[in-house]
């Protein structure tokens, strides 16, 4: 009988590790795919700018289908566009492994501490799975160059970045201005980190 009672508490102790085994969670190694994704008011010539600009420094993207606002988005008082409501939009169509930038040249908006509706050049989460960037409040003279950096910065939000003391980073605080024109690259505590993510950094 004690026999019997040993070999039995054996086989469940067996049981419950072998359990607990396969509910551990299996991490991926799969890179991430960046999704970059227009809504219509944002012109294809300028889609394919972003994106030649994006795959310099991580080159695992895909471009998707220009699609509308969400209708909960839009904010009439002043004409703008909720970058919260249009991240939650995303978020909620980008699975595991993926992270979705959209863009715009509409103008967006967030609620910043006291300020209801307070404009902006782009928002991330941070770290998440989405993030928005627009081209209205950029200079027209250099506009381009200055949306990459806006977009690659939201893009290092969503892989856990902060916003970074360096002036010339990617990664610094706007603080309700345009900095764009001083920033030149990651800085290179950003860009270990960024590494440390899969991310490949070649000429920009």
């Amino acid at each position: 009988m004690k026999s019997n009672s040993f070999y039995g508490l054996m086989a469940m102790v067996f049981l419950a590790f072998s359990c607990s085994e396969k509910q551990q969670p299996v991490k991926s190694t799969k890179p991430m795919t960046i999704l970059i994704q227009p809504f219509k008011d944002f012109s294809s010539e300028n889609v394919l700018k972003t994106a030649e600009g994006i795959r310099k420094i991580y080159p695992n993207i895909k471009i998707l289908e220009a699609i509308d606002f969400p209708d909960n988005a839009y904010y009439k008082e002043r004409n703008r566009y909720r970058a919260d409501s249009i991240i939650k939009f995303l978020d909620s169509r980008t699975k595991d492994g993926f992270v979705t930038i959209g863009l715009t040249s509409k103008d967006i908006s967030v609620t910043k501490g006291k300020i209801k509706d307070y404009g902006i050049m782009g928002l991330g989460y941070r770290p998440g799975k989405a993030c928005v960037a627009s081209k209205y409040r950029l200079d027209k003279k250099n506009a381009d160059e200055q949306f990459f950096k806006i977009a690659i910065h939201e893009l290092g939000h969503t892989q856990g970045l902060k916003h970074c003391p360096e002036k010339t980073c990617f990664m610094r605080d706007a603080e309700g201005g345009n900095p764009t024109d001083e920033e030149t690259d990651f800085c290179p505590k950003c860009k270990t980190f960024l590494i440390s993510k899969n991310w490949k950094f070649n000429s920009i």
